[in-house]
């Protein structure tokens, strides 16, 4: 029996989707996008030009600093869908010089439902001579070899990653500020 490999990497990402990411950003407010939960957390920031941009420093600090959701959101929207998006699929012209994170709750949600479903849908279209192809230019030179169903599994794995990491920190701020909780468990007393 043949596998139907983008089915099944499809199978995870909308099951992950539908019953654990997008409920757990319902309400999700700009005071908990913003929220840091300890000192110098690297967070999204206004940029001079206008644009916002994350925190961040190469190499990365070791231990890496505690991150806020919108550090989180905007790394899920842009580094892992948005660019590879438009590295893959698209015209390869998306950079960190010239892309504005998402600013607030809502517009990272918004970002994050368009960029998920342009995905998906590009994922869809791949047959397995495609997911066998070696990913070369659009990566990073130590990801060139590999083929790019290896690529989009990682970047499943980062999806749920800090999907979840995303889901903890609200439910930190929650159990600090006593705020409303989703749909997903029940009120703090």
């Amino acid at each position: 029996m043949a596998l139907n490999w983008n089915g099944e990497i499809l199978a995870q990402m909308r099951f992950y989707w539908d019953f654990s990411l997008w409920p757990r950003l319902e309400g999700l407010t700009d005071a908990e996008f913003y929220w840091e939960p300890v000192p110098n957390c690297w967070t999204v920031r206004q940029l001079p030009d206008g644009r916002h941009a994350p925190d961040g420093a190469y190499p990365e600090p070791e231990p890496p600093p505690v991150t806020t959701i919108a550090w989180r959101l905007g790394h899920i929207v842009v580094d892992v869908l948005e660019a590879r998006i438009n590295w893959h699929f698209g015209d390869r012209t998306t950079n960190r010089d010239n892309i504005d994170w998402p600013s607030s709750a809502a517009e990272a949600k918004q970002r994050l439902r368009r960029a998920y479903t342009t995905w998906s849908e590009h994922i869809q279209e791949l047959d397995d001579d495609a997911l066998a192809e070696p990913v070369g230019g659009a990566e990073a030179p130590q990801w060139s070899d590999f083929p790019l169903v290896v690529l989009i599994l990682h970047l499943n794995r980062e999806f749920i990653h800090h999907g979840a990491e995303i889901a903890l920190l609200r439910d930190l701020h929650r159990a600090r500020f006593g705020e409303s909780p989703g749909p997903w468990s029940e009120p703090v007393s």
